[in-house]
């Protein structure tokens, strides 16, 4: 009996994954998916020949980390892509020099 609910969790679990990929295939949405998704098959395989679901929680957890880390992305871009701007020199008069004029 165990046998047919694996099996029928394997015949399940591959379909959900594929609408998730398919799901996810925007750019923006992608950010830090394949190395999170890479990282959790290695760690799921490890840990029980379970690659697939390592596959996917390494991939919500990597494009989780990938969000969390824009905001400081762009703050540190918009830093560096203001313009430096230096101090104009003031004129200053010489020591002792009449600064009224007649």
């Amino acid at each position: 009996m165990s046998r047919t609910i694996t099996l029928k969790l394997r015949a399940l679990a591959v379909p959900l994954l594929g609408l998730a990929l398919l799901a996810g295939t925007q750019a923006a949405l992608a950010k830090g998916c394949l190395k999170g998704a890479a990282v959790g098959a290695v760690a799921g395989h490890v840990a029980g020949h379970h690659a697939v679901l390592g596959a996917a929680a390494g991939c919500a957890v990597g494009h989780h980390m990938a969000k969390k880390k824009q905001p400081e992305q762009l703050k540190q871009q918009q830093q560096q892509s203001k313009p430096q701007t230096q101090p104009t020199p003031q004129h200053q008069p010489r020591p002792g020099a009449d600064t009224t004029d007649v």
